[in-house]
């Protein structure tokens, strides 16, 4: 292939300038010079040209890969964190109807305790009424006792006092 391309470098010119005049220029030699320098310059340089552009596009292939790799790395990451935002909020919402239905229990646990309280304030409010009233009766019958005793108009015996007191009290 280096041969062919050397050999067509080396006519081409000698192919465009030739005329028919007989004339000759010193472009041919010019060319042939030309032609010698190109290929003495390939012959030295074409390893390394070529090693220095393959190493280039390793190179750049080999960052190419890196930032693919950053890049899928990215997105997996991107990808977890949907998945994680997404059983957040499914958590949320489950916490979400899970405290309503706590508040529920709660409102309903407050009201029983409430009615609760209500019922047993209702029932000591009772008693504390049939207390006061026996209370108040008591002092009634200890005025109404001592008037009587310390009344000199009725004359009762220890017998009919106690009888009247045990009535009293039954």
């Amino acid at each position: 292939m280096k041969k062919l391309l050397l050999t067509l470098l080396a006519l081409a010119p000698v192919a465009l300038f030739a005329n028919s005049d007989g004339a000759e220029t010193d472009i041919i030699q010019r060319t042939v010079n030309f032609v010698i320098f190109a290929g003495i310059l390939w012959y030295l340089l074409a390893d390394k040209i070529k090693a220095f552009f393959a190493n280039r596009t390793l190179e750049i292939q080999s960052e190419l890969d890196k930032v693919q790799d950053t890049l899928k790395a990215s997105q997996s990451k991107i990808d977890e964190a949907a998945v994680k935002l997404e059983e957040a909020k499914k958590l949320a919402a489950e916490t979400v109807e899970l405290a309503k239905s706590e508040v529920g229990a709660l409102k309903q646990k407050v009201a029983d305790a409430v009615d609760h309280d209500i019922a047993q304030l209702n029932r000591n409010f009772a008693e504390k009424i049939e207390v006061e009233t026996k209370k108040v009766q008591r002092q009634v019958v200890e005025q109404i006792l001592e008037e009587l005793l310390k009344s000199e108009n009725i004359a009762l015996s220890q017998d009919e006092l106690a009888s009247i007191i045990l009535k009293k009290v039954a």
